[in-house]
């Protein structure tokens, strides 16, 4: 087969199968050279500059787009031809077949030049004119196949193989069996966001009728509001590994973070680097003493971290106190007290709380044989005789403190990370130190030198303990997951009556792992956020982890924490969120980052709330380690309770306060509903956050009308 005849096999060939699944054609005389086709408020129009040609004559014809979908822009575009056989482009670029984006109000206009082959049609003969737009349609359904099954033949008996014979006979015998057939199979509707329209012409060409035909596939988004250049907001970020939030006596908020790192701000939003000042707080005498368990002995430099600070104020110490940890090899860890009588320093060594790592010769340079009143290691600490055993199948690392009072004014701190789990002490409120006439039991949640277990274990992922009194309970957060961009890094929440636990999650799963299982994207424990990506955003936000919390003099509750990006860098800024307590007792972070928002008193009315929504389901399946980023998807909720969109269901509002449920997914999702800036904008909108009460998914919704 020539090159004429191979083109336009293959370009009838794509679009013929794609007719096979149309309904039955409505027979509409054709209406000169112009032909408009509407659905779903996109209108095509199809025109040629003439309604009939002489053979060899050019075929000028355009294809308007017309968006008249209201709030919908047309994003993506597919379509086909399906013109007469022998209707052959002009040039290379004569069967345009892209769009640009089309804003809802707007149109777009593509043009091309068709001529007719002079084999198919000479000067004279053809079709009568007149014919029904749908036997012209059924024509080139079949000519589309019978060139594809010949030229397959014709393919195959090339080789020799005789197939050129049985392609043509089965060509015929296809084209017998289409005759017969009146209608041709009707095709499945579309998804809600996806309109396809077929538009045609019939004009005469050469005396034979002729069909210019598009099969249009238009891929439409929700449009979003128009974020102008006054309207962008700034944010002044750094960079702070593991940030811990404390709030100064004179409204500073400052974060100190892993490597001596960290910063303050007066709104939580706009940040400056502290690194200098928290650095040269540290002199030459105190990092000597902080080290010193950790000092490798054969090596030159010092092989441990400094990691994650927490600081609290203690008022009888009348000191700054900073937990750090000191972290080395093989689980040779330790956490230090540091005191200052400011904030960034200078600090000075106050002594170690716990150790972890020791062995049957370094046991003695410990505190546990004055814990344990036993000079030599006991038997359950020495796992170097045991085949296959390590520290971590058992004993904590000493890393990641968190501390804080609790409402007795008792004084607590949390620590450890994968391994052994995550651990409580009570210390002494007048030294910062532990607390020795605290005792504890030798069993499976409890030690008598690390204290109780609270969560983990089993080298199941999980670190970054932080416990926070919010209203009633005692919230645990911990991070799943890895810390780099791809690792999957995300926060978990339990909650109990108590401060050293239990701690359950909303359906009841405990904190504990007593077997090993990958939790990375496990329904256990409310997970705050996943990675995601709102539409006014250029990167996506994952890895989110190592939070603090803290609630503010006006009783306003919020996570600080880091976050990296799908930007290909493992580059890293702190951000902070409003947290809410649901009616159910659990907590939700805002959607956005803060800037002073605020639950209104009164609650939201449900006109206020109705409108179309941008909204993320923080589902658990995100594949970590591609960076995926959840999408926004759309919905409406409209002012008689329905919700409609991409999902149905209903919502409702609890009169008289903030308080917003929405049914959907098969699930119940239970939250908030509050004014918010849009991040990176001054614009203000009304935003949800909501938790399913059956599968613990987080839902955030944006509106965007």
């Amino acid at each position: 087969m020539d090159k004429r005849k191979h083109r336009i096999c293959k370009s009838v060939w794509a679009v013929c199968a794609a007719l096979l699944l149309l309904p039955a054609p409505v027979r509409v005389q054709a209406q000169g050279a112009s032909h408009s086709v509407t659905s779903d408020g996109i209108t095509v129009t199809i025109e040629t500059d003439k309604e009939e040609y002489q053979s060899g004559e050019e075929i000028q014809y355009s294809i308007t787009v017309e968006n008249g979908r209201d709030k919908w822009d047309i994003s993506a575009s597919k379509f086909t031809y399906s013109n007469t056989e022998g209707l052959l482009p002009a040039g290379e670029e004569d069967l345009p077949d892209s769009l640009p984006e089309i804003p809802s109000g707007e149109s777009f206009t593509l043009s091309g030049i068709l001529v007719g082959d002079a084999e198919l049609f000479p000067a004279a003969g053809g079709l009568n004119a007149g014919v029904m737009a749908g036997a012209a349609a059924a024509v080139v359904l079949i000519l589309g196949l019978v060139a594809f099954l010949i030229f397959k033949g014709k393919k195959k008996g090339s080789k020799g193989s005789g197939g050129g014979k049985k392609g043509t006979e089965a060509a015929a015998l296809l084209l017998a069996a289409v005759m017969l057939s009146q209608t041709l199979p009707g095709s499945a509707a579309g998804s809600a966001d996806t309109v396809t329209i077929r538009p045609y012409v019939t004009l005469t060409y050469a005396g034979q009728e002729v069909t210019i035909r598009a099969v249009m596939e238009l891929k439409m988004k929700q449009q979003l509001l128009v974020v102008e250049p006054e309207d962008r907001k700034v944010y002044k970020k750094i960079t702070c590994h593991d940030p811990s939030i404390f709030k100064d006596f004179d409204g500073t908020y400052y974060i100190l973070g892993s490597f001596l790192t960290g910063g303050s701000t007066q709104n939580l939003y706009d940040w400056t680097s502290l690194d200098a000042q928290i650095q040269a707080g540290f002199s030459q005498e105190v990092r000597d003493q902080v080290k010193a368990w950790n000092e490798d002995e054969n090596a030159d430099g010092w092989n441990g971290y400094l990691w994650a600070p927490d600081v609290i104020y203690n008022p009888h110490m009348e000191k700054y106190c900073m937990y750090l940890s000191a972290n080395g090899d093989n689980w040779k860890s330790n956490i230090v007290l540091l005191t200052a009588d400011n904030i960034t320093g200078p600090y000075e060594y106050g002594g170690s709380i716990v150790y972890g790592g020791f062995d049957a010769e370094t046991y003695g340079q410990t505190d546990a044989p004055r814990v344990l009143g036993e000079d030599q290691i006991p038997e359950r600490y020495v796992i170097n005789g045991i085949a296959n055993k390590k520290w971590g199948d058992m004993w904590p690392n000493c890393i990641d403190p968190c501390v804080f009072f609790d409402d007795e004014g008792n004084l607590w701190m949390s620590y450890g990370s994968w391994s052994g789990g995550i651990f409580m002490l009570e210390l002494d409120e007048e030294s910062g130190l532990r607390d020795y006439s605290v005792t504890y039991e030798n069993n499976e949640h409890s030690d008598a030198y690390f204290g109780t277990k609270i969560a983990g274990g089993m080298y199941v992922s999980g670190e970054a303990s932080y416990i926070q009194k919010i209203g009633d309970y005692y919230y645990l957060f911990i991070s799943y997951g890895n810390l780099e961009a791809a690792g999957g890094y995300n926060v978990r929440v339990f909650r109990s009556e108590r401060p050293d636990g239990d701690y359950v999650d909303l359906l009841g799963n405990s904190s504990f792992y007593d077997s090993y299982v990958f939790n990375y994207n496990q329904s256990v424990g409310v997970r705050l956020m996943g990675g995601y990506k709102w539409r006014n955003f250029n990167v996506g936000q994952v890895a989110q982890g190592h939070n603090s919390a803290f609630v503010d003099d006006d009783g306003r509750a919020y996570m600080v924490f880091h976050t990296r990006t799908t930007d290909g860098t493992e580059g890293h800024t702190v951000k902070v969120h409003q947290l809410f307590v649901t009616k159910e007792g659990w907590l939700v972070a805002a959607p956005y980052q803060t800037t002073g928002e605020a639950l209104k008193p009164e609650g939201l009315s449900t006109a206020e709330v109705a409108g179309d929504y941008e909204i993320i389901l923080h589902e658990l399946d995100i594949d970590h380690r591609n960076l995926e980023a959840k999408q926004t998807q759309f919905i409406t909720l409209t002012e008689d309770g329905r919700i409609t969109g991409e999902y149905e269901g209903t919502w409702e509002l609890e009169e008289g306060t903030s308080y917003i449920s929405l049914h959907f997914n098969g699930q119940e999702y239970s939250g908030v509903a509050l004014p918010m800036q849009i991040e990176y904008t001054t614009i203000e909108t009304i935003t949800f956050t909501a938790v399913g009460l059956s599968d613990q998914v987080t839902l955030w919704g944006s509106r965007s009308r």
